[in-house]
């Protein structure tokens, strides 16, 4: 894919009311926009990927694969207050003229879709043929959906939800939690909170699988062990592959951003919110997704217009998403009738 940065220079007013004098979102394309432009597929990504999404999504995204760039112009862009190029808490301040870190303003899922939307007029993409996102990037997928109805033809949803569950808001506390309980996160320093993030990864570890999936993968086969499991060893390693390529700011502020998801505020409801859809939908839920569960994608697809469901049996629960491109294809092909998603 090829790299990006596209440069907003207005102020940018928050949901909350406070503002930015200007962001920056990097983004990624891959393929050719063609003379109609209209084989365009943004993908959204969840909460720690990046806009490479031939790299993180590489079962579906790819020369070959169902969204391919022979055939279709993608793009993926990273979100408003990650750590990978785009405008986050790593930025500097124009008033204190030092990083943000801790004193960046709360944002929205809303917030994140508004800066997506300005990529898009930038770009001067009228039509979107398919936007598909799972997980955190199904909220931004929904929420984009609802704010342009007209945009978006085609809309896949995976592993996602209309409104953060009390479940799912808790799980995130818990995890910001471990980084406030970090001796190092008071201090004002980009890297501050390390050993808080190794541990919120080991947290958000067990939404993301099951209790079979842990059966099937990290049991032991030593019966005479009484310590050093490879359960242990899995949280450790996982843990420490988040702090290698992952910010404790970002990932606090992207975690409260998951939480304010509610597709219903300011809109009367989330049945009335979801009447705004015009795409084409399609949902998909994960039958082992505990922390998404499928009665959320249900939901979802119930109150969409003529929308349809379909749910892979996995046992790798939350992560499903990511794994199941298999699955996940197939569904795909299904939907669109054919082997080669032509718009």
């Amino acid at each position: 894919m090829e790299s990006h940065l596209f440069k907003y220079s207005n102020t940018y007013t928050l949901e909350s009311g406070e503002s930015l004098p200007r962001f920056q979102l990097q983004y990624s394309t891959l393929g050719t926009l063609n003379e109609a432009k209209d084989n365009v597929v943004w993908v959204c990504h969840a909460l720690t990927a990046n806009a490479e999404a031939d790299d993180w999504w590489e079962g579906l995204v790819g020369d070959g694969k169902i969204i391919n760039p022979d055939k279709h112009f993608i793009i993926c862009a990273n979100i408003f207050g990650s750590c990978y190029g785009s405008s986050s808490p790593l930025d500097t301040n124009p008033v204190t003229q030092d990083l943000y870190l801790g004193d960046f303003p709360q944002y929205t899922v809303r917030d994140i879709v508004g800066c997506l939307v300005e990529l898009r007029k930038h770009l001067e993409i009228d039509k979107i043929s398919l936007l598909i996102g799972g997980s955190m990037g199904g909220m931004q997928a929904l929420e984009w959906a609802i704010i342009e109805p007209q945009v978006p033809k085609n809309l896949i949803l995976l592993a996602t939800n209309a409104q953060h569950s009390p479940w799912g808001i808790a799980f995130n506390e818990s995890q910001r939690m471990a980084l406030e309980a970090d001796s190092t996160w008071g201090e004002h320093r980009a890297d501050a909170g390390k050993m808080g993030l190794r541990a919120a990864r080991a947290i958000a570890l067990l939404s993301y699988r099951d209790y079979q999936a842990y059966w099937k993968t990290q049991s032991d086969t030593d019966i005479e062990k009484t310590d050093h499991y490879k359960a242990q060893s899995y949280q450790q390693y996982q843990g420490d592959k988040l702090v290698e390529r992952f910010n404790a700011h970002s990932y606090y502020f992207l975690s409260k951003a998951m939480d304010s998801h509610h597709i219903g505020r300011g809109r009367e409801s989330v049945e009335q919110a979801l009447k705004k859809v015009k795409s084409r939908t399609l949902c998909i839920g994960i039958s082992s997704d505990y922390l998404f569960p499928t009665i959320e994608q249900k939901t979802i697809a119930e109150g969409i217009n003529q929308a349809q469901y379909a749910e892979i049996n996995s046992f790798y629960g939350h992560d499903g998403f990511l794994i199941e491109a298999k699955a996940i294809t197939e569904i795909m092909y299904d939907f669109f009738d054919n082997h080669s998603i032509e718009f």
